[in-house]
């Protein structure tokens, strides 16, 4: 990612943080970014290309997160929270620190919403991965690791939209990391 591209897609989060994806214009993103409005749409040919280049910029940033973290686990229970603080919490508290967010979320379109699918994509196949050395255990449980993958990735997202508050978030992720531990201990 360019520099350009950072300080635009920077610049996104805190004018839509501050306006709201529907009123926020092309023209406030490059004044905010400080770049004019041709290298602006040069960059991101309107608002929905930058709604996926920060739905993308938070994916790649969580999975390189996780995978530093992930070397460094000692085991499955630690790799799960890792994953869950990146893919779940970081999004959770950054989404509620927003006062417009839930235009943030709203300004997502079929696009938006095809970004979205990828991401989880990529976050499912980092979890299968975690999963494969357990391969043994799952099969014991009449499990597989593509399987279980797809669910605790839907499971942990559909947390976060859902949770009433971070105790409650925290308290979701807890119980599906201790479901997984669970099945690999079958």
């Amino acid at each position: 990612m360019t520099k350009t591209e950072k300080d635009i897609l920077e610049a996104a989060v805190q004018v839509f943080s501050r306006y709201g994806v529907k009123r926020t214009s092309m023209g406030d993103l490059a004044q905010e970014a400080g770049v004019s409005r041709q290298t602006l749409y040069n960059t991101f040919k309107n608002k929905d290309d930058v709604l996926k280049g920060l739905i993308r910029n938070y994916t790649d940033e969580a999975l390189r997160d996780i995978e530093a973290g992930l070397k460094s686990a000692q085991d499955i229970g630690e790799q799960l929270d890792i994953l869950f603080d990146k893919m779940v919490v970081a999004g959770f508290d950054l989404v509620k620190e927003m006062p417009n967010a839930q235009d943030l979320i709203d300004g997502f379109n079929a696009a938006g919403m095809e970004e979205l699918d990828a991401s989880a994509e990529k976050f499912r196949r980092v979890i299968e991965r975690m999963f494969i050395p357990h391969e043994s255990a799952l099969a014991r449980a009449d499990l597989a690791a593509p399987d279980l993958s797809d669910f605790v990735q839907r499971s942990a997202k559909a947390a976060g939209r859902t949770a009433r508050d971070k105790d409650h978030l925290m308290r979701q992720l807890k119980t599906l990391k201790q479901l997984c531990l669970s099945a690999l201990r079958s």
